[in-house]
């Protein structure tokens, strides 16, 4: 039996996200390596009988080098089995997958890439923040925030120029940093900004401020995304609609909405693989 390699995206967190392929896949893997990142509902539906290792980086340790997650990709495949790469969010997106590609390509290993959806969309659906708005966004940029502080305000100087929506992956805790290089790049200290901390998952944190008050942003548990741009705005007016709408076709439905933290000002709105 020839082996092969799934890059599978694991999404954001809630495992309602994951594709109707990933699950089929996580189902009937015999091997899945995953990143840490990886919410444990997900990682709830891998086949009990599966080998599973966590192969994840986080906050800029690592547990295991790059070369060596490629070698078990590589060496599972080779042996005859089915092997999933469990990344966290979309596998193209951030996710080391142009490296991973390389190595089974080199080794002539046959390989799937299966979609998920990535962190900025699954933050921002879960927000209410519609990421472009004709009237105010038509640019949408991701980021990474490791990236985003080696930029130079002349470059993200033509975000704030375009009225771009920026995503930054990954912040970090230094938003007095993050708030100067925007404000030097052109970006207005009113912006509206929205940091999403563990997106889609039943402990969501939404922080909304704006570029001058970055500085202030509490300590939210990791993983955190920011969104900078006048999208941002319309958030608080969508859950508002969100609930409200739900209640009133259903008074006894339980509605949850996303946990909001306090900001300093008021913005508006089993198969056989083949």
């Amino acid at each position: 039996m020839n082996g092969k390699v799934y890059l599978v995206g694991a999404g954001p967190g809630d495992p309602d996200l994951l594709t109707v392929r990933a699950i089929r896949l996580l189902h009937a893997a015999q091997v899945v390596l995953h990143d840490d990142l990886v919410s444990p509902d997900v990682l709830n539906l891998i086949n009990p009988s599966a080998e599973v290792q966590n192969v994840g980086k986080r906050c800029g340790r690592k547990t295991i080098r790059q070369e060596e997650i490629n070698f078990l990709m590589v060496a599972g495949a080779a042996s005859g089995l089915q092997v999933v790469r469990l990344k966290s969010g979309d596998p193209l997106i951030f996710g080391r997958a142009a490296e991973e590609i390389e190595a089974l390509r080199l080794a002539n290993i046959e390989y799937e890439i299966v979609p998920g959806v990535t962190a900025a969309l699954g933050a921002a659906a879960a927000a209410g923040i519609p990421l472009t708005h004709r009237q105010v966004s038509s640019t949408l940029v991701l980021t990474a925030g490791h990236r985003a502080l080696e930029n130079s305000e002349d470059g993200w100087g033509k975000f704030a120029a375009a009225k771009s929506t920026l995503v930054v992956y990954m912040p970090g805790a230094d938003y007095r940093e993050v708030s100067r290089r925007l404000a030097a790049a052109g970006f207005a200290p009113e912006t509206p900004c929205a940091i999403i901390s563990r997106a889609t998952t039943p402990a969501q944190q939404i922080y909304r401020t704006t570029i001058s008050d970055l500085v202030r942003t509490p300590a939210l548990v990791p993983p955190t995304l920011l969104v900078v741009g006048e999208v941002v705005r319309f958030a608080q007016q969508n859950f508002a609609e969100e609930g409200t709408s739900l209640l009133a076709l259903e008074p006894n439905l339980p509605v949850t909405l996303p946990r909001i933290v306090a900001s300093p000002v008021n913005l508006r709105p089993e198969e056989t693989l083949s």
